[in-house]
């Protein structure tokens, strides 16, 4: 996607310097800036501290990161410590250790001297194909918003309700939720996105960012607007990411989105969720007992970051001080809640008999 007419994707390896470079998206959107990783700490750092943040982000990022510890030292100690040091970075986003566990299984074998290059070579591999499954995915999704236009009347737009980022900058390039809205626009379709701000880190900002940026209509909402608007008719689906769904689909992703799909439910409004493969994980069944939610410093909640009048990025409190602060960062929303998982390799039932109909291949 662009930024100010010119194509970024949210990483990419910088081969003259040696070293991978990202948006910082801590500063977005008010300010964009690129930010170089040259040591693992720079790696581990960026990914909890959401320098990059987004299940598949996360994982090309971790992907990188090994890359460059094998090129600093491929021995199997080396190989073992960098695993160890990426993977405790997150808890809940399944890629990262989906992304870890392929680089592992893929250079444990190989001779240390072998892996350096190996590791790089996978790393762009991870991350090229992740852009490739969003533009699948929306193609998919694509349909779904085809459907509803045609059953608008003088071209209407089909209204979209998103909840946090899982656009562009979420993913290496497309984004998962966000594809078919990219590309519905690109073929003529009339669209207007209702953006949740998604508290704590409003990342619903970034959302707004990129679509802004893409020329699509949309509105910044609060967290607790779209029942009302579900309400009133003013919503024709809801499409949302996910950092992690089980075989039977339950799906994990920002808090707030279980509440969305209980407001869709009972006004009859179409919640899918955009599911690229490696967010699946085959080992967990019940997401709500199973999938570790990930406990976030209260500080972003008891205080909230924004550009003032003279265009200075701060952070402001809006809690009483000392006041004690609750941050968990996901919620699970149970498959029966959820009308369909759009995928790279099409759209199915959130069930274990529909992913594992569209993914023989991994449902073992």
């Amino acid at each position: 996607m662009k930024v100010n007419g010119t194509h970024y994707r949210s990483l990419w390896w910088d081969a003259q310097k040696g070293a991978l470079q990202i948006i910082d998206q801590r500063w977005l959107p008010h300010d964009f800036r690129i930010q170089q990783l040259d040591t693992l700490a720079d790696y581990a750092t960026a990914i909890t501290d959401m320098h990059v943040r987004g299940a598949p982000l996360i994982g090309a990022t971790a992907a990188y990161g090994m890359a460059l510890a094998m090129a600093q030292d491929s021995s199997d100690a080396a190989l073992a410590r960098a695993w160890e040091l990426l993977h405790a970075t997150r808890p809940t986003a399944i890629n990262l250790r989906w992304a870890l566990d392929r680089c592992r299984a893929a250079l444990a074998p190989l001779e240390p001297g072998a892996r350096a290059d190996a590791a790089l070579r996978l790393a762009h591999e991870i991350a090229d194909e992740d852009v490739e499954i969003n533009r699948r995915i929306g193609e998919h999704g694509l349909a779904l918003i085809r459907e509803i236009a045609a059953q608008k009347a003088d071209g209407a737009p089909v209204q979209i309700l998103t909840h946090c980022n899982a656009g562009w900058i979420a993913t290496v390039d497309w984004g998962t939720a966000t594809s078919p809205m990219y590309q519905a626009h690109d073929a003529g379709l009339p669209l207007h996105v209702w953006v949740d701000e998604t508290r704590p880190r409003n990342q619903g900002a970034l959302t707004a960012w990129e679509l802004g940026s893409h020329g699509i209509s949309h509105s910044y909402i609060t967290d607790n607007a779209g029942g009302h608007l579900m309400q009133h008719g003013q919503v024709d689906l809801v499409i949302t990411g996910t950092d992690r769904t089980t075989r039977q689909g339950d799906v994990c992703n920002k808090i707030g989105t279980y509440l969305k799909a209980l407001a869709a439910k009972d006004n009859g409004v179409p919640f899918y969720v955009a599911l690229p493969s490696p967010t699946i994980d085959w080992t967990v069944t019940d997401g709500i007992g199973e999938i570790p939610i990930e406990e976030r410093p209260g500080q972003e909640v008891t205080h909230v970051q924004g550009s003032d009048t003279s265009g200075r990025i701060s952070p402001v409190r809006v809690t009483p001080e000392g006041t004690p602060a609750g941050n968990p960062a996901f919620d699970v929303t149970p498959h029966r809640l959820v009308t369909g998982l759009i995928t790279e390799r099409g759209i199915c039932e959130a069930s274990a008999e529909g992913l594992a109909g569209l993914f023989p291949d991994l449902a073992g």
